[in-house]
């Protein structure tokens, strides 16, 4: 229950936050919206002895029962690391946008936005039922696109807002179709209870088109190519926003559902090559984008999109743990498994870090462009030290933590070309470590490149748009707690690995029992293996790409750039946006009869072709009452009436032939004795002619509309077809009963309801609650036109007065 609660906490203060920020200083807002995330982290890390001892936690509040959606949360030790991300890495966000964002910000906005992110998260994570999961996750879709177009007067903010939100939306929703696949085969929406029965349906027809259609989900939210492209323009968010949801949460989510769905899809061999390869060309096609880039924030965006496809490639290579059922190579994709939850949990540190020091350097100098900057070691010692942990840690080196993990990132990949799994051969499995090395390599510049060619080199104050100094201590206490974490857990990476990452592996490689012995034991040192070999290799090359950088980086400039796949997005937008106007235009008119003439066409192709394919033609005279003269006499006068109108030239004869119309309603009324209901006619037939004849008053004159032979044939069409349509669907209901008239129970209204007159005790009793509602809502209708009356008048008379 108390799960269950910690998801709304953030929604139930963003509901508070636009009363307290009117009451407070505007900068005080932020250590009120800095306790929640606060509190639930204290709160969730109170859950970890309990979780590493392999207790989990469930609650169910029931939702819509019969179709088997229930708000169920459940804790385990995957959703327990997401949760002190989001929750952690949420503080310290928080704290770092206290000193970030001006006073003359739009604060209150800013951290309503923030806070229903971070409840969207938590609710990703913690959500067992798939169609709770599903709202969550188009939350955190709404939310960040919110965030990202916080500075909604720049054109770049809301183009990288609408270029995220259509992609991740657009992979959410064929996420939802998969979703509603894995329903139909497995009659749940539980994901535990899925993970426990979907071994029986593996050869099932659904099967693969659901698993690709949840990696689609998964791969557009994590940004993996060839979706990446939304990022680097997603960078155009304040850097709080970066830090936050393109480092640690947002971009995490994929990478959630991912290692969520393993249990499910993995020891597949489509999920293993596609997760697989997806993330390692991720890897290195950010890398390679990385070295290219002039900004800084844009640097840090393509390098996101490399790690992502790193953290990615080792899920997917864990995943064929469950092929192999624990056996004796199952240390190989286990230990991969293990890195690959290791290396998110360091990437949202050090990738953190460096996103607020960008932010600093940024906030202080004006600039992020790498061609301005340098020298700045001297003038901002504490920025520069957390610049160096983060890239050092980025780049694999010593003594941080991001050096564990890609180094068991390097023994995965050199592993698995001893295996035969999924038929891979030698190629394949050679190549991976082939791809992974160069784009580590590139890592390695990229690396280099932040902390070089920015606290280093000559000092250019001239091209600076501020003198530069140190940032205030407030805007450095953020990063500097996620630059001790880069150290501390390189010093003690088994506690992390103890409390946190083993029973994470419980969780997506599942059943775990009886293979504890496979977790591996997190040393620094391995002896002079080839991962070593490999890092040794990484920092030679890596450090004489970088010193030779000047005279290589022009290679980028031979690349045809208009055949990029921002282009190609760009292009496919235009071409939609231009078929929607051209559409728009075709059918918007302007007159009303082409208006009209849709709406007719759709009903005679809906309801007559229903007809028609359904064979409904069936049409029962035999217990209709006969008609009499009367009758006829009145069906004719209103025939010619209708008939009428079409061809007369004045209206004032239209208005008087649609109330002869009316009143031969009223007079069949008073034939089959109903005087209730023909008093009534009578009434509103007089109110409307007389309303007819006092707004026709103050038209203009009469203009019949010129109409061509072949337009006039065309209406004749229409107009007889949907008179045909009426009258025989009419009949078929009539003449084809298929339960008994609810009239019959009326004919007791005197014995249920004590009146004599039917109509009456309807209205009066039995539709008491619906009459009652349309007189109310009669009544607010009458207080609106009043109202706008008087405003009407009241403005006239203030202009009067002027």
């Amino acid at each position: 229950m108390a799960i269950t609660i910690a998801i709304f906490i953030p929604f139930l203060a963003a509901l508070l936050v636009p009363f307290i920020y009117k009451r407070v200083r505007s900068r005080n807002i932020g250590w009120f919206v800095m306790s929640v995330p606060l509190v639930l982290f204290i709160y969730l890390a109170s859950f970890i002895p309990a979780i590493a001892g392999g207790k989990t936690y469930i609650h169910t509040i029931k939702w819509i029962d019969s179709a088997g959606i229930n708000f169920t949360t459940y804790l385990d030790g995957l959703s327990m690391i997401f949760g002190l991300l989001i929750t952690g890495v949420g503080s310290l966000v928080i704290l770092y946008s206290i000193y970030y964002l001006s006073e003359r910000e739009a604060l209150g906005r800013f951290y309503v936005y923030l806070l229903m992110f971070m409840g969207s998260m938590l609710g990703v994570i913690f959500s067992d039922n798939l169609m709770v999961l599903y709202v969550f996750w188009e939350l955190t879709s709404i939310s960040s696109f919110l965030l990202i177009a916080f500075w909604y007067h720049r054109k770049k903010s809301r183009y990288g807002a609408q270029k995220s939100m259509l992609i991740t939306v657009s992979g959410g929703v064929g996420m939802l179709v998969g979703f509603i696949m894995l329903h139909t085969m497995t009659g749940s929406f539980s994901v535990r209870e899925i993970i426990a029965t979907i071994g029986q349906y593996t050869n099932e027809s659904l099967f693969l088109p659901a698993m690709l259609l949840v990696l689609l989900g998964a791969f557009t939210k994590s940004a993996q190519f060839p979706f990446h492209i939304w990022l680097p323009d997603a960078m155009e968010a304040p850097t709080p926003v970066s830090a936050y949801l393109h480092s640690a949460t947002m971009v995490k989510a994929g990478i959630y559902l991912v290692a969520r769905f393993t249990p499910v899809f993995g020891g597949e061999a489509v999920w293993f090559y596609t997760v697989t390869g997806v993330g390692i060309f991720t890897l290195f096609w950010g890398s390679v984008n990385a070295v290219r880039q002039t900004d800084l924030k844009a640097l840090l965006a393509y390098s996101t999109i490399s790690q992502l496809g790193l953290i990615m490639s080792l899920f997917g290579l864990g995943s064929a743990a469950l092929n192999e059922g624990y056996s004796a190579d199952s240390v190989i994709y286990t230990q991969a498994t293990f890195a690959a939850l290791f290396h998110l949990i360091n990437h949202s540190t050090f990738k953190g870090a460096l996103f607020m020091v960008v932010g600093i350097v940024d906030h202080q100098v004006g600039t992020r462009d790498i061609r301005r900057l340098g020298g700045l070691m001297s003038l901002m010692p504490v920025t520069f030290t957390i610049a160096v942990i983060g890239s050092f840690s980025m780049a694999g080196l010593p003594p941080f933590n991001g050096f564990l993990s890609k180094e068991m990132f390097f023994e995965s990949v050199l592993n698995v070309r001893n295996l035969d799994i999924f038929a891979m051969g030698p190629l394949m499995g050679s190549l991976l470590p082939v791809v992974a090395w160069i784009a580590s390599v590139l890592t390695f510049v990229y690396s280099m490149i932040i902390v070089f060619q920015t606290f280093l080199g000559k000092h250019q104050p001239d091209r600076l748009d501020r003198k530069a100094f140190e940032a205030p201590v407030g805007m450095l206490i953020a990063p500097s707690i996620l630059a001790l974490f880069v150290v501390g857990i390189f010093f003690f990476p088994n506690v992390v690995g103890k409390y946190l990452l083993k029973p994470a592996m419980a969780s997506v490689l599942p059943p775990f029992e009886g293979a504890e012995g496979l977790v591996p034991h997190i040393t620094a040192w391995h002896g002079f293996n080839g991962a070593i070999m490999m890092t040794i290799g990484v920092i030679v090359v890596g450090g004489l790409l970088y010193f030779f950088l000047r005279y290589w980086r022009g290679v980028y400039s031979l690349a045809p750039m208009r055949w990029n796949l921002d282009s190609m997005y760009n292009g496919l937008l235009t071409q939609a946006e231009k078929a929607s106007s051209f559409l728009t235009r075709t059918y918007m008119t302007g007159y009303l009869r082409d208006y009209l003439a849709y709406i007719f066409v759709f009903f005679i192709l809906t309801v007559g072709g229903g007809l028609l394919w359904t064979g409904g033609f069936s049409i029962d005279f035999s217990n209709d009452a006969p008609i009499t003269v009367s009758e006829y006499i009145i069906i004719f006068v209103m025939m010619g009436a209708s008939i009428a109108i079409i061809f007369v030239k004045s209206r004032m004869t239209a208005i008087l032939l649609n109330g002869v119309l009316g009143y031969s309603i009223a007079i069949l009324f008073v034939v089959f004795r109903a005087p209730d209901l023909a008093l009534t006619q009578i009434i509103v037939e007089t109110v409307t002619t007389a309303l007819f004849l006092l707004c026709f008053y103050f038209l203009p004159e009469w203009s019949k509309e010129k109409s061509t032979r072949s337009l006039k044939v065309f209406k004749g069409i229409i107009a007889i077809s949907v008179g045909t349509v009426v009258t025989v669907l009419a009949l078929v209901v009539q003449g084809n009963k298929m339960f008994e008239s609810i009239s019959v129970y009326f004919e007791d209204a005197y014995e249920l309801a004590g009146g004599k007159n039917i109509v009456n005790t309807i209205l009066g009793d039995f539709r008491a609650f619906d009459t009652m509602l349309e007189v109310v809502v009669l009544f607010i209708a009458g207080i609106g036109v009043f109202t706008l009356i008087k405003l009407k008048a009241g403005k006239g008379d203030e202009d009067v007065e002027d």
